[in-house]
C-alpha cells in the first residue's frame, strides 16, 4: 500500500510536472506573440503618416512654380530715335527707388527721380542711357549704371489723299514705326482707285528745316523689292489723277 502511494505520487508528480511545463509554455507564448507582432504593429503605425507627408514634401504644383519674368518691352529696331509720347523705363542698377517709367510728354522730356524734366526726345536708347548716366554721377551717385528700355511706341501717322480707295489718316504698324514703304501705305488705304496715277505721287514732309516737296513715280517700284520710296511718320501723300 506504501508503494502504491509512492506509485502514484510519482506518477502524479509526473502529471503534475507536465501539466506545469504545459501551462509554463502556454505562459510564454501567450507572452512571445503581442511582443513578435508589436514592432509591425508600431511600422504600420509610423508608416502611413510619413508616407502621407513625403508626396506634400515632393509634389510640386503648377501654382507653386513661378514663371519667369516676361519682357514688357517693345522691340527697338537698331538705332531707334526716341520721341514724344514714346514710353520707356528707366533702370538704376542697385536703386530700386530710382526706378521709373513714363512716357515722353509732348516737348519730348521725362520725369526722372532726382534729376527732374530731362529731354530724351532726338536720342537713341544708348544715347539716352549714357545721358542719364552722367547725370546722376555728376551730383548724385557713384558710378552709376543706367538702362533705358522702350516700352511702346509714340502712336505715329501719315496722312494719304487723292486716288485712293479710302483717303485718311493711318497709322504706322508697330513693326515699323519708323517708316513704311509707299506701296505699302498706299495698300492700307484700299490700293489705288481705277483713275489713280501712280507715276504722279507727291510725299510732302515737314521737318526742323521746313517743308519738302517729293515727287515719287511709284509706277517704277515693284512692293517688296526694297527700292521703293520711305513714308515716314507726319507725311502727307498725295496720288494724282490720270489725264486722259
Amino acid at each position: 500500500m506504501i508503494i502504491r502511494w509512492a506509485l502514484g505520487l510519482r506518477s502524479g508528480s509526473k502529471h503534475g510536472l507536465n501539466r506545469l511545463r504545459a501551462g509554463t509554455r502556454g505562459r510564454w507564448l501567450a507572452i512571445a506573440l503581442p511582443l513578435s507582432l508589436l514592432p509591425g504593429f508600431l511600422l504600420a503605425q509610423i508608416m502611413p503618416g510619413t508616407a502621407a507627408s513625403q508626396p506634400a514634401a515632393n509634389s510640386t504644383s503648377p501654382a507653386s512654380i513661378s514663371a519667369p519674368p516676361s519682357s514688357s518691352g517693345a522691340s527697338a529696331p537698331a538705332g531707334y530715335i526716341l520721341s514724344a509720347n514714346d514710353q520707356v523705363a528707366v533702370e538704376v542698377f542697385g536703386e530700386e527707388d530710382l526706378r521709373t517709367n513714363g512716357r515722353l510728354n509732348p516737348e519730348g522730356n521725362l520725369s526722372v527721380p532726382l534729376l527732374g524734366s530731362i529731354h530724351l526726345a532726338g536720342l537713341t536708347l544708348t544715347q539716352a542711357a549714357s545721358k542719364l548716366t552722367e547725370l546722376y554721377g555728376r551730383d548724385y551717385l557713384v558710378n552709376p549704371r543706367v538702362n533705358v528700355m522702350l516700352l511702346s511706341y509714340a502712336k505715329r501717322r501719315f496722312s494719304i489723299l487723292g486716288q485712293v480707295s479710302r483717303p485718311g489718316s493711318y497709322e504706322m504698324p508697330d513693326a515699323s514705326p519708323g517708316g513704311i514703304d509707299l506701296l505699302e501705305a498706299v495698300a492700307l488705304a484700299g490700293g489705288y482707285t481705277r483713275i489713280a496715277a501712280p507715276e504722279r505721287i507727291t510725299v510732302r514732309r515737314h521737318n526742323a528745316s521746313g517743308d519738302q516737296v517729293f515727287k515719287v513715280n511709284a509706277k517704277r517700284f515693284t512692293k517688296g523689292s526694297g527700292g521703293g520710296f520711305l513714308v515716314e511718320p507726319g507725311d502727307t501723300i498725295t496720288v494724282g489723277e490720270s489725264i486722259f
